[in-house]
């Protein structure tokens, strides 16, 4: 009787624990993939990242002469350079802030409104190919323009089981989903690596897709790499009830399922 009372006391404790505890295959990304080490893979998902309405676009016009082209550099100075503005402090975030106010913004209908140029649909073109577009209209006011143009929008949100929850900013349009968890203090040892969910809006669209970082598919999906204003949410596995729980309520827990040990083991010793 009392070894049959000592299994069932040892089998108890153990249930209890493992209702808590997080597994060693949990914890581990793309254990479920069979990776061809040491082989080059060809990249068949790589994305060219396409301007889109609401973005907003620093856009710099430069030639030999500057004087030709500051009229194309709003808040230039006369010698041709940006004058440094203040606007929101100092350092990193006002520079973030004077660019925010220096760029140009993509309506509704896809245009941006550029100095002499007038007008410019953009929606739908890459970096390159607007550059290109602006290049050649410029040509009429400049010798040798020199156009540089990038995303000020670039950003990410990460949420859920994650180091560092919040906004990333990128200043690479070429980003995973591995780097910006990265970015975000890696995945917490309560995510549940096999369910995130992304979720991202183009073209007046929002897809929702589940994807699983224990998988090798992961690398070939067309959401390996990010774009502007993705959000990444990684949910929880159940062990992490148990550590947001109500200490009250958890206590009960226990206190109810020691009870029914107490009394099953005074129900078999009788």
């Amino acid at each position: 009787m009392n070894t049959i009372i000592k299994n069932i006391t040892f089998l108890t404790l153990i249930l209890l624990l493992a209702s808590s505890c997080v597994q060693h295959r949990q914890l581990i990304n793309f254990n479920e993939a069979n990776l061809p080490e040491d082989t080059p893979e060809k990249i068949f998902n790589d994305i060219n990242l396409t301007i889109q309405p609401e973005d907003l676009l620093r856009i710099d016009v430069t030639s030999i002469d500057p004087l030709a082209a500051a009229p194309f550099n709003p808040g230039t100075g006369p010698g041709g350079q940006r004058q440094n503005m203040q606007m929101g402090g100092q350092g990193q975030g006002g520079n973030y802030m004077l660019e925010m106010f220096q760029g140009y913004l993509v309506d509704q209908n896809g245009y941006i409104d550029f100095p002499v140029l007038g007008q410019l649909k953009v929606e739908g073109l890459t970096i390159e190919e607007a550059k290109g577009q602006i290049y050649g209209l410029l040509q009429e006011y400049i010798k040798d323009p020199v156009v540089e143009m990038r995303f000020l929008n670039l950003k990410i949100t990460v949420l859920g089981e994650v180091n560092a929850p919040g906004v990333q900013r990128l200043s690479n349009k070429r980003t995973t989903i591995l780097e910006v968890i990265g970015m975000a203090g890696d995945l917490s040892d309560y995510a549940n690596r096999n369910n995130v969910l992304l979720i991202r809006e183009k073209k007046g669209r929002r897809t929702y897709t589940r994807l699983d970082l224990q998988s090798a598919e992961i690398f070939s999906s067309p959401y390996f790499y990010m774009q502007q204003n993705d959000v990444i949410y990684v949910e929880p596995i159940q062990a992490r009830i148990a550590t947001v729980a109500d200490p009250a309520q958890r206590i009960i827990s226990y206190a109810t399922a020691g009870l029914s040990l107490i009394s099953l083991i005074i129900a078999l010793s009788r």
